[in-house]
């Protein structure tokens, strides 16, 4: 190991005040160290004053030649666990949907005549049987929606589950779950991961938001079957699409899933989602959207006031979640992107993507499986080289460990480079996480 003699703070540490809290936090994710600290040592820290053997044990103050060293043995190691990690493979087999959701972002989007057959099917397989050869990998069924009514759209979906069923790799879908009682007898002879489903809120709320094309709501069969899925052990994975229209039901779902005993059973998750503009939908005009912090903000407040959210949804406020629930940060994530990483998108018309936010918009192609296979390498490398070391803004930042620097498909729609930073109030966020997972009283 080097030493230079001279110690400081380490550039990636991070100190700010606990909100609510007379006592401040001190984080550094190269290190995987975390404390709870009073006010007189934040001061010191942030004024360069601070010194002691512990500081320097825990990574806190170090020599610059070692932290050098150990950003780059910290780097390598991520990139050699994210080449053997897992890949999920998106597919679409359609872009239709039965839905008429507020916040789409796909009405835009080109449809095609005809429609998914099993030779693009096949085809799919071969390319991915190439392509991934080796690695661990599972299938992400994607829409539009992917469950529709319909002996087409039924077959269709029974045959990539048995493509996938030859090979060993299991099912996730994404689906608004009105028609899952028509799909479950295929579900039931499947490996399923996971079955994501969308619920906004109790059912005035849902409904408000996510109708049927006729404006009929969805509520009630969506938690049907939520209920079925549960009932013959298929994970569920709920998802609430939050913004200032509902984010003040969050309390009332939170009880309805608690009531029917859905939080209680092992193989149900949660996550929300913030709704935000993405490509050429959801022009701000109405002040609904939310930022990632005043979502967070507003979880957190109503956390505080209706604390039996946390057994129907645990916000992740950065790495405060995680701390909280192993005692330990996660390792330092030198890109949070994962796209043409461990995550490719697919579609019905035989095109190749790097992820679901860019999946059939046209001009964001990444290569074609059908008729013919064919990779654009111009285009998969603006992808494949992107992490905070490539990002200037980030490369800078004592918060990229943790950042990651943000979505490749968000930084490139505000300026037209997957090579931008897209921000996350990580500070912020950890002010309040750690507030609400470690309160003084506890």
């Amino acid at each position: 190991m080097i030493f230079s003699g001279k110690m400081e703070l380490s550039r990636f540490n991070i100190i700010s005040e606990i909100k609510d809290s007379d006592h401040c936090f001190i984080i550094n994710s190269l290190y995987g160290s975390a404390d709870i600290i009073d006010k007189d040592t934040c001061n010191a820290l942030l004024t360069g004053k601070a010194s002691g053997e512990e500081l320097s044990a825990k990574g806190y103050l170090v020599d610059p030649e070692n932290e050098k060293a150990a950003f780059r043995t910290a780097y390598l190691r991520f990139i050699d666990e994210r080449d053997n990690d897992e890949i999920q493979l998106f597919f679409v087999p359609g872009y239709s949907c039965n839905f008429n959701c507020s916040y789409c972002y796909q009405g835009k989007y080109e449809r095609m005549a005809g429609g998914l057959t099993r030779e693009i099917t096949d085809a799919f397989f071969r390319h991915t049987d190439i392509e991934f050869a080796g690695r661990r990998r599972y299938i992400t069924i994607f829409g539009g929606e992917p469950l529709l009514n319909g002996g087409h759209h039924r077959e269709n979906i029974r045959y990539i589950i048995e493509c996938a069923a030859e090979r060993n790799i299991q099912i996730a879908i994404v689906t608004n779950g009105y028609h899952i009682s028509e799909y479950m007898d295929l579900m039931k002879k499947s490996t399923i991961r996971e079955i994501q489903v969308t619920l906004d809120g109790p059912r005035e709320v849902h409904d408000k938001r996510r109708t049927l094309k006729n404006g009929e709501g969805t509520f009630d069969r969506i938690a049907e079957g939520v209920e079925l899925l549960l009932k013959n052990d298929i994970p569920v994975n709920l998802r609430m699409v939050a913004d200032r229209d509902n984010i003040d039901s969050l309390p009332a779902l939170a009880q309805f899933a608690i009531d029917r005993k859905w939080t209680s059973c092992g193989h149900f998750s949660t996550q929300i989602g913030r709704n935000y503009e993405l490509h050429d939908c959801q022009v701000e005009t109405t002040g609904r959207l939310f930022s990632r912090i005043e979502m967070y903000s507003e979880l957190y407040r109503l956390i505080k006031k209706y604390p039996h959210i946390l057994e129907f949804h645990r916000p992740a406020f950065a790495v405060s979640r995680a701390l909280y629930e192993s005692g330990e940060l996660p390792p330092p994530l030198f890109d949070a992107c994962p796209g043409t990483k461990t995550e490719w998108a697919f579609d019905y018309r035989g095109n190749i993507y790097a992820c679901t936010a860019t999946v059939g918009k046209k001009g964001e192609e990444l290569g074609v499986f059908f008729p013919e296979r064919e990779m654009y390498k111009d285009k998969i490398e603006e992808w494949e080289e992107r992490d905070i070391l490539s990002i200037k803004e980030c490369s800078e930042c004592n918060l990229g460990l943790i950042c990651g620097g943000g979505c490749a498909s968000v930084a490139r729609n505000r300026t037209g480079c997957n090579g931008s930073p897209d921000c996350r109030p990580v500070k912020e966020l950890l002010e309040l996480g750690i507030a609400a997972y470690f309160p003084e009283d506890s």
